[in-house]
C-alpha cells in the first residue's frame, strides 16, 4: 500500500512539475509577443513575469530529481550491458547487484551531504534572486530526491536478489492499449 501511494505521488509530482512549467513558459512567450502589441499594450505592460524563468528552472530541476528516482524503479536509465550479458549467471548477478547497491550507496552520500547543506542554509537569510523564496527550499529537492533515488536502488536490488528480475522498459507499451500480433500467415490449403 506504501509503494503504491509512493509509486502515485511520485508521478503526480513530476507531471504536475512538468506540466505547470511548460503552461508558465507557454503564458510568458505569449506575453512577450502580445506585449508588442499596440492595443494590447497598456493592459499586458503592467504584467511582470520576470520571475516566470526563475520559477521554471527550479521546478524542472525539481522534475529531475523525481525523475531520476522514477527511472531506477521503472527501468529506463540508459546502460551499457553489453558485457554484462556476456558473463555466467552468477557472475552477471554479482556485478547487477554491485552496481545497484553502488547506485544506492552514492545517492545516499549525496542526499546526506544535500541534507546537510541544506539544514545549514535554513540557518541562514539566503532568499532566490526574483522569487524571493528561502534558498533552502530551492536545494531541498537535492536531499529528497537523492534520498528516494536511494530508496529506488534499494528497492530495485531487494527484488533482482529474490526474483533475478530487473525492471525494464517497453518503449512500445502504452497503458490501456492492448497489441494484438497480426495473424501467422496461412499455407496454401489451410482455412
Amino acid at each position: 500500500m506504501f509503494l503504491r501511494i509512493l509509486d502515485r505521488l511520485e508521478e503526480i509530482i513530476i507531471a504536475s512539475l512538468m506540466g505547470a512549467a511548460t503552461l508558465i513558459t507557454f503564458v510568458t512567450v505569449v506575453h512577450r509577443f502580445l506585449v508588442d502589441v499596440p492595443v494590447l499594450y497598456p493592459y499586458l505592460f503592467w504584467i511582470n513575469l520576470a520571475w516566470s524563468q526563475e520559477l521554471c528552472i527550479y521546478m524542472f530541476i525539481w522534475m529531475a530529481k523525481f525523475g531520476a528516482a522514477y527511472g531506477v524503479r521503472t527501468g529506463i536509465h540508459v546502460g551499457v550491458d553489453v558485457l554484462i550479458k556476456r558473463l555466467n549467471d552468477r557472475w552477471r548477478k554479482g556485478v547487477i547487484l554491485f552496481g545497484l547497491m553502488g547506485g544506492a550507496l552514492f545517492t545516499a552520500i549525496v542526499g546526506t551531504m544535500g541534507a546537510k547543506f541544506v539544514y545549514e542554509l535554513m540557518h541562514t537569510d539566503q532568499v532566490s534572486p526574483d522569487l524571493e523564496i528561502p534558498s533552502w527550499i530551492v536545494y531541498g529537492c537535492i536531499p529528497l530526491g537523492s534520498y528516494l533515488m536511494c530508496f529506488r536502488f534499494l528497492q530495485v536490488c531487494w527484488t533482482y536478489f529474490w526474483t533475478d528480475e530487473l525492471p525494464h522498459h517497453d518503449a512500445t507499451n502504452v497503458d490501456g492499449i492492448e497489441v494484438v500480433s497480426p495473424k501467422a500467415p496461412v499455407a496454401m490449403g489451410e482455412a
